[in-house]
């Protein structure tokens, strides 16, 4: 018998977690696992929502915010604007053109070539900045569903004392349930009294 034991013992190990470490050399433990997972999922949406995490910005950064505004509305204004003036002075207008039409060519490739740079960095701050907002509501989503949850959990409290202290009628009419004598329990226990006494 103490051969048996001692090879069982050098195959599964001795005291009561003998058996589940033998079996964790070959199977990962299915808890300590999803554990690892949830820790390393909270750990990659903390450094996602560190990395959006937005600045606080002085006063030279909101004045710059406010100057990187100006070129869309005042390109759309002026054209605009222009439209305007060819009706109200066509002279004026035309003599305008005649200078524009003067601008060498590079000049035109170099002002497209701002123009669209411009757009274009715009456009990839304006694509950073929904990143950024899709990351914060990632990071308020837990709250939400625990707030829910107790929610939830109130509305299913509130229900559960208003039907504790009103019945239904089949007509489907709250009735409230009230004290007082009941007959058929005043009934029950006479009989049970005397079932009891006749014994």
């Amino acid at each position: 018998m103490g051969l048996i034991d001692r090879i069982f013992g050098l195959l599964f190990g001795t005291g009561s977690n003998g058996l589940r470490e033998t079996i964790g050399v070959f199977r990962e433990n299915t808890e300590a696992g999803a554990v690892r997972d949830a820790s390393l999922r909270n750990q990659a949406m903390a450094e996602h929502g560190a990395e959006f995490a937005r600045p606080q910005k002085g006063r030279f950064d909101r004045f710059m915010d406010g100057v990187n505004r100006l070129p869309r509305p005042a390109m759309a204004l002026g054209t605009l604007g222009l439209f305007v003036a060819a009706m109200v002075d066509p002279i004026w207008f035309a003599a305008r053109m005649q200078g524009i039409a003067l601008v060498p060519d590079p000049l035109w490739w170099l002002l497209g070539a701002i123009v669209s740079f411009y757009f274009g960095a715009r456009y990839q701050m304006k694509g950073q900045e929904f990143q950024r907002s899709i990351a914060e509501t990632m990071l308020r989503a837990p709250e939400v569903t625990q707030n829910i949850g107790a929610l939830t959990a109130l509305a299913q409290g509130a229900a559960g004392a208003q039907s504790m202290t009103q019945g239904a009628t089949p007509g489907g009419a709250d009735v409230s349930v009230q004290d007082g004598p009941n007959p058929a329990l005043e009934d029950w226990r006479r009989t049970r009294e005397h079932r009891s006494a006749s014994r």
